[in-house]
């Protein structure tokens, strides 16, 4: 069975501007592993920070949208899309 909720993040590495991509059930978990340099495709590259996260009802639907935005290879289309969702998230 899924688990209920499970979350978009996207984080931003404050030594070279990179953007990273992922999903996870457990947020601050993921993000300390990210720091400690337990994700092999994130070590050597942080510190990380997250910039964004979207909370979404299933794994299914964050591993879909985590597809569609890691296909882009492209750091301001990423930007963009985070900035319009943020801008949603205010009205």
């Amino acid at each position: 069975m899924e688990s209920a909720t499970c979350y978009l993040y996207i984080l931003q590495s404050q030594s070279s501007g990179r953007l990273y991509i992922g999903q996870t059930a457990n947020l601050d978990k993921r993000l300390e592993e990210h720091n400690q340099g337990v994700t092999p495709s994130t070590r050597n590259r942080g510190p990380w920070k997250l910039i964004f996260h979207l909370e979404l009802p299933n794994r299914h639907d964050a591993m879909v949208l985590e597809h569609k935005l890691k296909k882009w290879k492209n750091k301001k289309k990423v930007l963009r899309w985070i900035e319009r969702q943020k801008n949603e998230l205010d009205e």
